[in-house]
């Protein structure tokens, strides 16, 4: 004869049962990580997304007792490292530098071998920073307004460079273009370092570009600084304008934060982001990080992935407008 547990037991002991799963993902947390940790990065080493790496992982390694180790592993526009960590164990010790770039290859990339909104999960934001749009001085304007009265009159007269298609020079432009109704050129290169040459010229005109690096042109009278592509103006230029306040609701933000495989344990991701943030609260960091014409980017992990989300439909609407393919 079957004994029926009483309800109230049976209540009791389902709980627990539930609670298990839990209580293990946050022995996981506190043990956490357990040996050395993996932060891929899918560009060559000494562009922003490493330097940030290397600035953060110092920070993570002292306070979480483990080497987080950086590991390059370039090509297909940060595709190759993104398949790795999609791919990884979700123990939190496979990481992947994520950014503005992985929003943008979603939709610029047709057939790719994973879903990166859903096979890598958002883990803390780094640093954002502005596009600074620069003008050759051949060009007659020294405003926002002025630039595009000129584009106007000069319909694909003008030439802008960018770094590569679909690129964040590249879709910048493009978004410009688009919303104050202008038309230029656009001269894909290899590269920031091979515009330079044909940008002093004057040989392209109208640059897009992240201000490091680029600062000391504009200082130096090579080249004019019209506005920043940032919702609010840049601490590194605190006297030139937003493009937004000439064309309302135009915003480009170069960003780098921390993604991790799906399934990572909650727990896991929530330690990581909390250790994250309070190293971008360091004065030390934060300066480094305004050194590099940048700023913190601290938020929870939810308010992360609700970020790179709109970023991602942002410019898949773009790269959709302008029938951008890769090079």
């Amino acid at each position: 004869m079957k004994t029926k547990l009483p309800r109230r037991k049976f209540v009791r002991l389902a709980a627990a049962a539930l609670a298990l799963p839990a209580i293990r993902h946050a022995a996981w947390a506190q043990t956490y990580p357990t040996r050395p940790v993996r932060w891929l990065l899918g560009f060559a080493p000494g562009g922003p997304n490493d330097v940030l790496a290397r600035l953060l992982g110092q920070h993570l390694s002292e306070k979480l007792g483990q080497p987080f180790v950086i590991e390059s592993r370039p090509g297909a526009g940060g595709n190759l490292a993104t398949q790795a960590v999609a791919n990884a164990a979700p123990d939190g010790h496979t990481l992947l530098g994520i950014g503005h770039f992985n929003a943008i290859n979603t939709t610029l990339y047709k057939q790719l071998p994973f879903d990166f909104m859903r096979d890598i999960v958002p883990v803390a934001g780094i640093a954002q920073a502005p596009n600074v749009l620069m003008v050759h001085p051949s060009v007659p304007a020294t405003t926002v307004t002025e630039l595009i009265a000129y584009l106007k009159a000069n319909p694909d007269k003008v030439s802008y460079p960018s770094s590569g298609n679909g690129t964040s020079s590249h879709l910048a432009a493009e978004l410009f273009k688009a919303m104050t109704g202008t038309s230029m050129q656009h001269v894909p290169y290899r590269g920031t370092g091979a515009v330079w040459p044909d940008l002093l010229t004057g040989q392209v005109q109208v640059y897009f570009t992240s201000p490091v690096g680029s600062l000391h042109y504009v200082q130096e009278g090579k080249l004019r600084a019209l506005a920043v592509t940032t919702a609010t103006r840049s601490d590194v230029l605190p006297g030139v304008p937003t493009v937004a306040e000439t064309v309302p609701g135009f915003e480009v933000t170069t960003w780098f934060g921390i993604g991790a495989p799906k399934t990572t344990p909650a727990e896991i991701v929530g330690r990581l982001n909390r250790e994250n943030n309070a190293g971008l609260a360091e004065p030390k960091i934060k300066a480094r990080l305004a050194d590099l014409g940048s700023r913190a980017f601290a938020n929870s992990p939810a308010e992360f992935g609700r970020f790179v989300a709109e970023e991602t439909e942002k410019w898949g609407k773009v790269i959709r407008a302008a029938n951008i393919t890769p090079e």
